[in-house]
């Protein structure tokens, strides 16, 4: 194990629907879905009879070549017909930094056997993450991902997360013929829940058109009903090249992820002789993962958990819109999904209050949420209760209070 921090550890025992017991058995409401994925819960016993049953019959082969399992192709199929994505295909990983890597290098190989190897240039937003393994780092909108490791991918560059402008002109800095993908979730997540401006993705999706760029939208956060959809992106009426996903997949019980390409995208490695896609992965494909996101859909669609988000998704708004009153809040951002951020303002900050410190009065008294530089970061199960956002949000605001107390005695 790699030691990052030091202080006090917080040994998670076991946790049911949107609880947490720690080893003290001290009870806690899981107010971040553990990293954004436990979207059907804790604990769910379906979800456990599947793994052990898939397991008893084939626990792992590879699907390097052509190898297949038949959960890995139910899957498969299953994605790609819930996909809005032309003439959908899908490439299964062990996770969202793999895929984005993935889609990364399909996008390059895409336009060199379609006669283009100049276009190899990324572009990504302010704010956007993208996972941490190697090109994903190169392509994150958050510098503090990026410091102390060297040269990363040079090809890329970032642009504002809410101005078309501001992309367009990148474009024709860089030069449309050596952009080869437009990078963008439909909510930025980590980097602080930013809905996109009305009219955004529509534009964006035209200016990819335009200058002949491919169109990924890294679904790994807000799929699988976070946004109240299976992708999130259709919320916002548009069709993208290709889909990165992970994380609400599987409501994290076992570690996948994948790409949806698109039929076009995928045609001269599908059907055109001469163009193999020399990569792959160890686990992907897994047949027990597999069968583990294979009984959580049914979960989403048994109880239409996409519904109960819109649902849950209301609750928080209203619950947390009056923290943007209090004197340390700057904004409070919610009300696309079930995921929200409460921000600081700078004068809070510049007064050595951390969000780290609400982090950990929240915590000491049941609920766990993340703290980033800014603030505080809500995204819990889809299956939480307005009694439970209700507990979470007076929770907050008691945090909130007692640093502000402590700061100003």
């Amino acid at each position: 194990m790699n030691v990052v921090s030091k202080g006090p550890k917080f040994v998670v025992a076991r946790a049911e629907g949107a609880w947490l017991w720690d080893e003290a058995g001290d009870r806690f409401l899981d107010g971040t879905s553990s990293l954004w994925y436990c979207n059907v819960g804790h604990g769910r016993v379906e979800i456990a009879e599947a793994v052990y049953k898939q397991m008893t019959s084939l626990d792992a082969f590879a699907t390097y070549g052509d190898f297949a399992n038949v959960p890995a192709l139910a899957l498969s199929e299953r994605i790609g017909a819930h996909a809005p994505v032309a003439d959908a295909r899908v490439v299964l990983t062990c996770g969202g930094g793999e895929s984005i890597d993935s889609a990364a290098k399909i996008a390059r190989q895409y336009w060199s056997v379609r006669g283009r190897p100049e276009k190899v240039h990324f572009i990504t937003r302010t704010g956007g993450y993208h996972g941490l393994n190697g090109i994903g780092t190169s392509l994150i909108g958050m510098e503090r991902f990026q410091a102390g490791y060297g040269p990363l991918l040079a090809d890329t560059s970032v642009v504002p997360h809410d101005s078309l402008e501001a992309l367009e002109a990148e474009i024709l800095r860089i030069g449309p013929e050596n952009v080869a993908a437009f990078f963008a979730e439909p909510v930025i997540g980590s980097g602080g829940v930013h809905a996109p401006v009305d009219g955004y993705f529509a534009g964006v999706s035209e200016l990819c058109k335009q200058y002949g760029i491919l169109f990924i939208v890294d679904s790994v956060i807000c799929a699988f009903g976070r946004l109240g959809n299976w992708f999130g992106i259709e919320r916002f009426g548009v069709t993208p090249d290709m889909i990165v996903f992970a994380k609400g997949v599987s409501s994290g019980y076992l570690p996948l992820g994948g790409i949806v390409v698109s039929g076009e995208i995928a045609e001269p490695f599908w059907n055109e002789p001469g163009n193999p896609l020399h990569h792959g992965t160890t686990y992907a494909g897994h047949p027990t993962a597999c069968a583990a996101a294979l009984a959580n859909l049914d979960i989403l669609e048994r109880e239409d958990l996409f519904t109960v988000a819109l649902e849950v998704e209301a609750w928080l708004d209203y619950a947390l819109r009056p923290l943007a009153d209090h004197p340390l809040v700057r904004e409070v951002r919610s009300g696309t999904g079930v995921m929200a951020a409460v921000e600081f303002t700078p004068e809070a900050l510049a007064s050595g209050i951390t969000s780290a410190e609400v982090f950990t009065e929240c915590r000491a008294r049941g609920v766990v949420l993340r703290a980033v530089p800014t603030g505080l970061l809500v995204s819990p199960p889809l299956i939480t209760t307005w009694e439970q956002i209700d507990h979470l949000v007076s929770t907050l605001r008691y945090g909130l209070d007692a640093v502000a107390d402590r700061h100003s005695a």
